[in-house]
């Protein structure tokens, strides 16, 4: 879990920006590139979800030959 320390600015009396520090936005820069990444493994599983397999022996089978 992240923990932000984020400086809030605001405009007009209202809060209007967050200002972290640049080794914070890497953080959370990373973890949203990871959480991309598990989005798009678990797109992959669905869609290969019903894809016919092979057996690990099948496969040794196979290659033999």
């Amino acid at each position: 879990m992240l923990t932000l320390h984020p400086h809030i600015l605001e405009q007009d009396g209202k809060k209007a920006f967050a200002v972290l520090s640049y080794q914070e936005f890497e953080e959370i820069q990373a973890e949203l590139e990871n959480y991309e990444d598990i989005k798009d493994l678990r797109a992959a599983k669905a869609h290969e979800a019903y894809a016919p397999t092979v057996s690990l022996s099948e496969a040794r089978r196979q290659l033999d030959n």
